[in-house]
């Protein structure tokens, strides 16, 4: 048994501290609200899990220091976008041998880091003791405790190995890997193929036009992982197709429903106003553009989904764009 601390009271931080504590490990969770700590100490999150009862194991505190006291596991899940600032604020408090764990899904604007990088920079955590963790992890089916599997990223194997056994349970099934380039860059992309898939959807297409963007959108992911240093064979598991099948089809998924939203003709802060949650790929979008513009590749999904968020593209010019662009062999 190990204790360990969560920050962020959202969806999936609370999720994932239910599979630690399901684990047998004590659990602390850290939120900004005290009225959403308060819910979770009283074995509920409404807020964002509304009608399932927490496991026992879980306390809630909006103090950073006493949510890090004895941790030998910090996981990190805040938005992507406001990583920086929170670790401005409380990343004194991450204890110095600790392993630190992202759940976060996107690359930063403006520096085009990964999460990872961000929390080396802004927190002075060295890189083999951060972790990523990737997967097919959609937050109300991993509280409902419905089967599901997961990747530990870590270039330290021991930490990696570690952390798999904290979050290990009957029904969710960790596997480790090195590869925490591909972890990342597969969960930060993933996102926004959903919004593609999710605008096609809303337009009324069916499920070829829904396969052949994910299909694209998985040879996206490759070109630029492996860019960027992942390994390929990352792709075409947990953290890569995997994980790109579940956020791309689920009405679970915030970046599939807001594609659709999309596709069936609101306007991105009306989506955003009905909602009232994060979905990473309407921001990240940019910042993987840049990315991949910096390395040179190929990103038409991207490209257009970005046009289509932050450029006043209509969904209906994005998809006629997407399929008058040049023919070409599939693996080019």
């Amino acid at each position: 048994m190990s204790q360990v601390t969560v920050f962020g009271a959202g969806s999936w931080g609370t999720a994932f501290a239910s599979i630690l504590a399901s684990a047998g490990n004590e659990v602390t969770v850290w939120g900004r609200r005290q009225e959403l700590v308060d819910q979770i100490n009283a074995g509920t999150n409404d807020d964002y899990l509304p009608g399932i009862p927490l496991p026992a194991g879980i306390r809630a505190t909006t103090d950073p220091a006493e949510a890090t006291e004895d941790a030998r596991i910090v996981v990190l899940s805040v938005p992507s976008q406001s990583l920086r600032d929170n670790l401005t604020s409380w990343g004194e408090a991450l204890p110095s041998d600790a392993t630190v764990v992202s759940l976060m899904k996107g690359i930063e604007l403006g520096t085009t880091r990964r999460m990872s990088e961000v929390i080396a920079e802004a927190a002075s955590v060295e890189t083999d003791r951060i972790a990523v963790v990737s997967g097919p992890n959609l937050a109300r089916e991993i509280v409902q405790q419905q089967p599901a599997a997961t990747v530990v990223a870590c270039p330290d194997h021991d930490r990696a190995d570690a952390v798999a056994a904290a979050c290990a349970t009957p029904w969710f099934r960790p596997y480790t890997s090195e590869d925490i380039i591909g972890a990342e860059v597969g969960g930060a992309v993933k996102n926004v193929i959903a919004l593609a898939v999710g605008m096609a959807e809303g337009l009324g297409l069916g499920d070829n036009s829904k396969a052949s963007i994910i299909t694209r959108g998985l040879a996206e992911i490759t070109r630029l992982g492996v860019a960027v240093g992942a390994d390929p064979r990352t792709f075409a598991g947990l953290a890569g197709v995997g994980d790109l099948i579940a956020t791309c089809m689920s009405p679970l998924s915030r970046n599939h429903s807001f594609g659709v939203r999309l596709g069936q003709g609101m306007s991105v802060a009306e989506v955003q106003a009905e909602t009232r949650q994060t979905a990473e790929g309407v921001k990240s979008c940019a910042s993987i553009l840049d990315l991949a513009r910096q390395h040179g590749v190929d990103v038409p999904i991207t490209e257009q989904v970005n046009a289509a968020v932050h450029e006043g593209k209509s969904v209906d010019a994005m998809v006629r764009d997407l399929l008058s662009r040049r023919r070409k062999p599939e693996t080019a």
